[in-house]
């Protein structure tokens, strides 16, 4: 943790630009003339400050980020790109710390400064791919802070002593139990969902589920999901849950009251080939939305960049949003919103973290819009990189 003074940064919604002082890796003062005898400055000319982005859903032990193009072979559908990346990661190396460690640095340099990371976790590979990700860690010396998520890509019924690999994953710290499709693609979600809470009550983890299911099969495991939020005292996440956006009214309605009841958030990553959240509807319930990269050019997908300006635009697109206070909507999903599905603070108050991103744009709206290169971004009172490069 580091002490600086950011000078003359534009803080969304003022009326003229302001100082910030970090002491100790959080902000200690927001105001005009802010200062600090031996705290080293940077002048940031009324550039725009914005809190530190947050990519609430990444998969960065799959990627294949600052290697040769490999061309996409998985056939379409869940299952199919399931079975392609357990087949195809001994092939090329996978996980490789050393493609994590270039996707983090990337990130790093769009603005990322808090990831949290699905892991996978199976009975072929055991815990290969969480050692990985804590490796990049390691080499990027505390540029960024993550949390990892146990991982059951492959399966969690379907594959027996998968359980007990990722109850080995969470007694060695890591963060929280992850759970995929409990009906669609493991056929028990009562089963699966006894194992995912029963898992994380154990190891007081949190829980953060993929739910692709749509429609009203979908819709059906929100609500048997948040039956066990209200039960359980783990905080509990809901990512992509594509069935919300494509829900009738009344029925969108209730879910989206019953989520903001049971403190349920959610994760998006802006899927161009499903219904987007009801974001704004969301948000006036106080419902926590956080956005992510998910797969970044991976045996997934050839596509991603790491860039949650580019996710936010992503989002604000989907969504048809136009005006700056809708977009600004999208923006919270890569900032606050991120910042709250993974129990952080964000901000510009007192005690909140210094991390910060730098941007030459006037409104959070044009920020995301034109997404220009981040003219700084620190970590922790910390100066982590520069236009674009890592310091």
């Amino acid at each position: 943790m580091s002490d600086l003074l950011l000078r003359d940064a534009l803080i969304p919604g003022a009326d003229s630009p302001a100082d910030l002082l970090v002491r100790d890796g959080v902000v200690a003062a927001t105001g005009r003339g802010a200062a600090a005898d031996g705290v080293p400055a940077e002048d940031l000319g009324g550039k725009l400050l914005l809190p530190g982005f947050v990519d609430a859903h990444a998969h960065v032990d799959k990627t294949l980020w600052g290697g040769p193009w490999v061309p996409h072979t998985a056939a379409p559908g869940l299952a199919a790109k399931i079975r392609n990346g357990v087949e195809r990661r001994a092939e090329l190396g996978l996980p490789s710390a050393d493609h994590i460690t270039a996707l983090l640095g990337q990130m790093i340099v769009s603005g990322t400064t808090h990831v949290r990371t699905h892991v996978d976790v199976d009975t072929v590979m055991g815990l290969a791919a969480v050692e990985a990700v804590r490796e990049a860690l390691a080499r990027l010396d505390g540029r960024i802070t993550a949390e990892l998520v146990a991982f059951p890509q492959a399966g969690l019924l379907t594959r027996p002593g998968t359980a007990e690999l990722m109850g080995r994953a969470l007694a060695a710290g890591v963060e929280l139990v992850g759970g995929i499709d409990p009906a669609g693609l493991e056929n028990d979600p009562v089963e699966h969902l006894d194992v995912v809470f029963g898992l994380a009550e154990e190891h007081g983890s949190g829980v953060d589920i993929h739910l692709h299911d749509g429609g009203a099969l979908g819709a059906w495991q929100f609500e048997l999901i948040i039956d066990r939020a209200l039960a359980a005292s783990a905080r509990v996440n809901i990512s992509h849950g594509f069935a919300l956006g494509e829900a009738p009214q009344p029925v969108q309605d209730r879910l989206v009251a019953r989520l903001a009841e049971a403190g349920v958030t959610l994760t998006t990553v802006a899927p161009s080939s499903a219904p987007s959240l009801p974001l704004a509807a969301l948000r006036e319930a106080g419902v926590a939305v956080g956005a992510g990269n998910d797969g970044v050019r991976d045996l997934w997908s050839p596509y991603g960049t790491g860039d949650m300006l580019e996710r936010a635009l992503f989002l604000a697109q989907r969504a048809r949003f136009v005006r700056d206070e809708e977009i600004g909507i999208a923006l919270e999903a890569a900032t606050t919103g991120g910042a709250r599905v993974t129990g952080r603070r964000a901000g510009y108050a007192p005690g909140d973290p210094g991390d910060f991103v730098v941007v030459a744009a006037r409104t959070p709206a044009e920020a995301v819009c034109v997404r220009p290169v981040r003219s700084l971004v620190v970590k922790a009172g910390r100066v982590v990189a520069r236009d674009g490069h890592l310091v």
